[in-house]
């Protein structure tokens, strides 16, 4: 199998499989038992939330462990809400989303909150005349995403953290971050709150945290825990464990990774731009992991699945949908209509490359021809 899907999910990494496995043979205490079994969980608990914690240069109170992003999404846009409803009800997110966002959005509506839509420019990035027009008095939190799950497109968070604190100090700032940690680097310091998932960065499935810096108030979603920002039930103590050794390999050598990704890259992008009915959605702030394409005569899914018959996983936009986020860049109906995404990672090889252009070209073909194109 040619595994290029990796913004969609990557394999857990031995380490991490590793280490699950240890912890849940070993430290099978709920942590909270006031015993020596459910002392060692607990102290396996603290060590990974602080090891976490250093590696972001943040505390370990700011940190709220998740099912994963879109917990981590639901937690802080409701949370935010319902905590600051009598500061305002108006909430700022961008276009280039993921679809989560937008229907936490939509349920947020239905509660009276007020959803706008900065714009961005042709390259994909935040406008920040847009930004700081849409700005309000009663704006309580903008939502823009770090990477672009679709086209790769890099945000400058910091410059967006200023923007927005200058127009409305009290405003809050939160970014997805499930496709920047592990590809590219992040400053928690950039943001006020960071959605996080494992199963992007070689982590296990089913676990994930929110990044909350300490002047943040949140509403609780669930209840049942002492601390009523944790979700109650016992905490998976393997998993987290486990998350924290997949995000301290995931985080190093980054430049070192994405200077051999970005090569992997300029070589999809050399042999497929010059096929005919082929757009790339790419700009030049899109990071090299994620390659958007767009097909004039054909369907992505179709495709999809016929690299999928002969052992090749890429992504597409199902038949029904636009991407949202090509629309949002390129301002073209038909281009949104049938896209494909390449995601790519320091263990895709070369020849992994080499043999998926092959049949990417044989597939394209077969399909250009059998609707005359």
């Amino acid at each position: 199998m040619i595994y290029l899907d990796y913004s969609s999910t990557c394999p857990v990494s031995l380490d991490a499989l590793d280490t699950y496995n240890r912890i849940s043979k070993e430290y099978i205490a709920v942590p909270s038992l006031n015993n020596k079994v459910g002392e060692k969980s607990k102290k396996i608990l603290e060590n990974a939330t602080r090891e976490i914690s250093d590696m972001f240069h943040i505390m370990d109170s700011e940190i709220i462990y998740t099912s994963g992003a879109s917990e981590a999404n639901n937690m802080a846009l409701i949370g935010v809400a319902l905590a600051n409803h009598k500061k305002g009800k108006h909430i700022i997110v961008s276009k280039l989303e993921y679809k989560t966002i937008y229907k936490i959005c939509d349920y947020l509506t239905t509660l009276g909150f007020e959803i706008s839509y900065v714009d961005n420019d042709e390259d994909g990035l935040i406008l920040f005349d847009d930004l700081k027009r849409k700005i309000r008095k009663d704006t309580i939190l903008v939502s823009i995403s770090a990477v672009n799950y679709e086209t790769g497109v890099r945000q400058p968070l910091k410059m967006l953290r200023q923007i927005i604190k200058k127009e409305n100090p009290s405003t809050l700032f939160h970014s997805d971050l499930s496709q920047a940690i592990g590809k590219t680097s992040v400053n928690f310091r950039d943001i006020d709150l960071g959605s996080i998932s494992s199963h992007t960065i070689y982590g296990p499935k089913g676990i994930g945290f929110l990044y909350v810096n300490n002047t943040v108030k949140l509403t609780p979603l669930l209840y049942g825990n002492k601390n009523p920002l944790y979700k109650p039930g016992v905490m998976p103590i393997p998993l987290i464990a486990s998350m924290k050794d997949a995000l301290k390999s995931a985080i190093k050598d980054l430049d070192k990774r994405e200077r051999y990704i970005n090569l992997l890259n300029e070589r999809i992008v050399n042999k497929i731009s010059n096929i005919p009915g082929i757009k790339i959605n790419k700009t030049k702030y899109s990071i090299p992991h994620i390659l958007n394409i767009s097909f004039d005569n054909i369907v992505a899914e179709n495709l999809v699945t016929n690299l999928a018959n002969k052992g090749v996983i890429v992504n597409s936009n199902f038949s029904n949908e636009i991407s949202s986020s090509v629309m949002a860049i390129y301002n073209d109906l038909e281009r949104s209509k049938s896209t494909l995404r390449i995601s790519l990672s320091h263990l895709t090889t070369v020849l992994e490359i080499n043999r998926f252009l092959e049949i990417f070209e044989l597939e394209y073909n077969g399909l250009n021809n059998l609707i005359g194109g």
